[in-house]
């Protein structure tokens, strides 16, 4: 495997599947992301004003090419239902050549 820079992982989470199957399909249909993988029943644990939380959410995990990352980032935040969602983009390092084409042909506008 060969270093892919171009290629982001993101995560977002959720409330629920109905929302989290939403969000799916508004980048899907805007060609903002190849593939959105849905973990049900991903519990959460963190700070939110002032006091330690916890909930159970869905965790989506995107995967697009660097070039649509702002695109898809105003895309999901307008369409959340959360005050402050989850937008992480993680690099991708490495990965198959003929996925990461798949990729690329997939969010070409």
């Amino acid at each position: 495997m060969k270093t892919q820079s171009g290629y982001v992982v993101v995560l977002v989470t959720a409330p629920d599947v109905k929302v989290a199957r939403r969000l799916a399909r508004i980048a899907l249909r805007a060609r903002l992301v190849a593939c959105a993988n849905l973990v049900p029943r991903v519990e959460s644990h963190y700070w939110w004003q002032g006091k330690i939380e916890s909930s159970r959410e869905i965790l989506l995990v995107l995967k697009t090419h660097r070039g649509r990352l702002k695109q898809l980032e105003r895309a999901l935040i307008a369409a959340h239902p959360y005050d402050t969602p989850e937008f992480i983009a993680l690099p991708v390092t490495g990965g198959s050549p003929r996925y990461l084409a798949w990729v690329s042909d997939s969010v070409a506008g």
